[in-house]
């Protein structure tokens, strides 16, 4: 697949580095234990931000397409996870939410999508086969919504293999 990222972000044939973060207060997802099926990664800047809101608010409504490709869709960003909670009752948000809050923005920082200048998340997006490899990667500038072509695409690319 063509990797149509930007050079700061980790590139298809990389290794995801494994994680540990809060879904909710209480509650933590380590990406590992999804192995076996596709993952998309879906790093954002903030909660609560218009750009934002309407990027997860469309992945949440084609939630059914995710699923199709039996992928979990996981949101990353340095909001805490009462932020997160909070936000996912206010929009109707059916996805997860992972809180990359402390140390804040370490999970980011590994896979190359951390704003150091700002303290965000970038607008960054991978999608990981059922081995954990990144197969697509994509930088988005932080004014713009992705979409979700790319990240179909990825995922019929990978159903294809």
């Amino acid at each position: 697949m063509e990797n149509v990222s930007s050079s700061s972000i980790l590139s298809p044939g990389t290794v995801a580095p494994d994680f540990c973060l809060a879904t909710e207060p209480g509650k933590l997802l380590r990406l590992s234990d999804l192995r076996g099926q596709p993952v998309v990664l879906v790093f954002y800047p903030a909660d609560w931000s218009p750009v934002c809101g309407d990027q997860l608010s469309l992945y949440n409504e084609i939630l059914p397409e995710f699923e199709r490709f039996n992928a979990h869709l996981l949101g990353i960003s340095v909001d805490g996870p009462f932020c997160h909670a909070a936000y996912r009752q206010h929009r109707n948000l059916d996805l997860t939410l992972l809180s990359d809050f402390e140390p804040k923005g370490a999970v980011s920082r590994q896979y190359g999508a951390y704003d150091s200048k700002n303290g965000i998340s970038q607008r960054a997006i991978f999608v990981l086969d059922d081995k954990g490899i990144i197969r697509w990667s994509y930088l988005s500038p932080i004014s713009i919504n992705p979409g979700a072509d790319g990240i179909l695409a990825a995922l019929e690319e990978l159903q294809r293999e």
